[in-house]
């Protein structure tokens, strides 16, 4: 359940704005409604949990659109003046990924205060059911990404990329595809390590909401929500940092290779996510 709790940080953060929906603005607008319908997956709240919840929704959507999302249109604009000023380099990549890690951590701050509140208002049978969720969705993921062999998981990886790519750059030549298979050649066990992670951390997760009445339960889920990669085993850091780094030179190597059509494409997309939040009420709201 709280990797849909999550979902607040994922789906209100740069994540969403990278997620190559056809129509980001229209996606936005219903999030009060599908945060709380993939909830469900993972907890069945009562009556009274769903109204404070769905309140409590309306807050942190109303505050992430006046206060987070002009931030993000200013960042579509640094993202885009980097391809049009051919500036696809590391040390840009770098700064544009710690400025997308900030916004999600800032999101991270504002919603665990409520994340704590309905935690702590779990009952004993929602707790073992989160887990249960927990650990079906887990089992789910070691299926799909662990059971297939390694070379097995290298094409699959390559061919989601490829897929993402295509939809912000269109067709990749034969040159680009052998580069995206090159890439994911390079992460080797990629999927392992992330799957382990993911384990650990819910594992964690668990372990703090049984113990939701201690003192110390608002420090655990704050470490968390928002300092999550303190809890980082020394591997999967090293793990992470190689997988950021691929995927950069990833990246560079794409947009050197890319023709004047894919580079138009991509500007066309990053133009229609702008159009798209600019469009929100609650932004225009903010701008008069």
């Amino acid at each position: 359940m709280l990797h849909r709790l999550k979902l607040l940080v994922i789906m209100l953060s740069l994540s969403l704005i990278l997620a190559g929906c056809n129509r980001v603005g229209l996606a936005y607008r219903n999030l009060d409604v599908i945060i709380p319908w993939t909830l469900s997956d993972y907890l069945d709240m009562n009556a009274g949990q769903k109204s404070w919840f769905n309140d409590t929704l309306k807050q942190h959507l109303a505050w992430h659109c006046t206060t987070q999302l002009p931030g993000y249109l200013d960042w579509l604009d640094r993202l885009q003046q980097m391809v049009d000023d051919n500036q696809v380099n590391d040390a840009a990549l770098q700064t544009r990924t710690a400025e997308a890690k900030q916004a999600i951590a800032q999101i991270a701050r504002e919603i665990t205060p409520s994340a704590i509140e309905l935690l702590q208002g779990l009952d004993d049978q929602q707790v073992k059911e989160m887990n249960d969720a927990l650990g079906k969705d887990l089992r789910k993921r070691q299926e799909e990404y662990l059971k297939p062999s390694l070379a097995k998981q290298i094409q699959e990886r390559a061919e989601r990329m490829n897929k993402r790519l295509d939809a912000w750059m269109g067709p990749l030549s034969d040159s680009q595809k052998n580069r995206v298979t090159a890439w994911s050649i390079s992460l080797g066990e990629q999927n392992q390590a992330w799957i382990g992670n993911r384990a650990r951390w819910q594992a964690q997760f668990i372990d703090a909401v049984k113990q939701r009445h201690s003192a110390d339960f608002p420090q655990k889920i704050q470490q968390l929500l928002v300092d999550r990669e303190s809890l980082w085993t020394p591997e999967y850091r090293a793990a992470y940092a190689q997988t950021e780094a691929e995927a950069r030179s990833l990246i560079i190597d794409l947009m050197a290779q890319s023709t004047v059509q894919q580079r138009l494409k991509l500007t066309q997309k990053i133009d229609g996510v702008r159009s798209d939040f600019k469009a929100l009420k609650c932004l225009k709201a903010t701008a008069n």
